[in-house]
């Protein structure tokens, strides 16, 4: 990866980026990581405060409970960062459970500006996916979330369920999500509108992508791409059930290659219309993107932004989506992929099968996504919204002390 020209020196900032990493890497893990490599090479000073969720193997489950409230370890820890460090601002990802939202009353008294990431939507959903019985479900969007206790949304338990219940209204009482947080990011406009409805204040609410560097147009001659593509954890909410159905339907095709791994790699297994490639590297994932003539994205929850899309488009690799959350606006049918309905798998077959068999129609698809990466999804393009992101939280403090 080339270097990146260092950001003026009265542009260069030191941010605090706050992050509790998943037990499973996943994609919110890597933009982190991703985002804090960039702003280092643009010269920005960065410090991490990171909590792993490893550690509730070795915590009492009511010591979890309380801290995913309020953490004094948070507190205290970052208290001391802040003190050695002196960021100009905080930029939070994600702090459930182990950091929890103590982080802003923290950086509150620190006299900080808060920048909060919103990846996935606990705010406003104890499950954070918007998903039950296989079906998006809004039910606790701008309400007290009592809905997704009754049903035990959080991990099939009723009891978890009401503990992050409580975490989520308690805050909101407080006021937390409206005096604490300086500025919101939404991935786009979907998530964006969303959030307004569950009650975040529009005003404070600017949409940032995620994006991927990968400069060089891809190798691979799109005449010789082939196949078709899953990348992604395998899970019911990331649509498994629903590929291997379609897969199923298609005839004379190469097996959809799927990479990755998880709850329902067992139940896979054997398909023979799927070929489990198991979870592998960063570099490996882009080649097979780049041999590839289409992804397939089946989710049934409500995705934000995946980075496996931003990938796909970055080697011009158009993807087959299903029609929920913010894939419609961020897959544009016929330009740079397809969409299906997710209660339709015949409908995701058909659109398999012309792919295996007209490998061609996909060609400028592809082209498109690839242009419209690199119109709207590179680093340089992120780099410049976080600088001016970050302006604007630190004005908006400035203003209001």
């Amino acid at each position: 990866m080339p270097a990146a020209a260092s950001a003026d020196p009265a542009q260069r900032r030191r941010v605090l980026l706050v992050h509790n990493r998943y037990q499973q890497r996943g994609g919110e893990d890597a933009v982190v990581d991703a985002e804090a490599d960039l702003l280092r090479r643009h010269g920005h000073a960065v410090e991490l405060y990171l909590r792993h969720n490893d550690e509730i193997d070795t915590l009492a489950p009511a010591r979890v409970v309380l801290g995913s409230w309020w953490s004094t370890r948070t507190r205290r820890e970052l208290r001391v960062l802040a003190q050695r460090f002196r960021p100009d601002l905080i930029h939070v990802h994600n702090s459930f459970p182990l950091i929890s939202p103590s982080v802003y009353a923290t950086a509150r008294e620190l006299d900080l500006p808060v920048l909060q990431t919103l990846h996935n939507f606990r705010l406003l959903c104890p499950q954070a996916m918007l998903l039950r019985d296989g079906r998006l479900c809004d039910d606790c969007v701008g309400h007290v979330p009592w809905r997704a206790v009754w049903h035990g949304c959080y991990r099939g338990s009723v009891a978890q369920s009401a503990v992050v219940a409580l975490m989520l209204q308690g805050h909101r009482v407080r006021g937390t999500w409206q005096r604490d947080v300086t500025l919101y990011v939404a991935l786009n406009h979907f998530c964006a509108e969303t959030f307004v409805r569950g009650g975040l204040p529009r005003e404070r609410l600017r949409i940032k992508p995620n994006f991927i560097d990968l400069p060089e147009a891809p190798a691979t001659d799109a005449s010789e791409r082939r196949g078709v593509l899953y990348v992604g954890r395998l899970s019911p909410e990331k649509g498994t059930a629903l590929l291997a159905a379609a897969a199923a339907l298609v005839t004379d095709a190469a097996p959809i290659r799927v990479i990755g791994d998880g709850p329902e790699r067992a139940r896979l297994a054997g398909h023979p219309g799927l070929q489990l490639l198991g979870a592998l590297r960063p570099t490996e994932v882009l080649h097979h993107m780049q041999q590839a003539a289409a992804l397939v994205l089946p989710s049934l929850c409500a995705e934000a932004c995946p980075r496996t899309l931003v990938e796909a488009f970055a080697c011009g690799l158009p993807v087959l989506a299903s029609r929920v959350g913010a894939l419609p606006e961020l897959v544009q049918h016929g330009r740079t992929g397809w969409l299906f309905d997710p209660g339709r798998p015949q409908e995701l077959a058909a659109l398999l099968q012309a792919a295996h068999a007209q490998p061609q129609a996909l060609r400028p698809l592809g082209e498109q996504a690839r242009d419209h990466h690199q119109r709207h999804w590179t680093g340089e393009r992120n780099h410049e919204q976080l600088v001016g992101l970050y302006d604007e939280a630190l004005a908006l403090h400035g203003a209001a002390a």
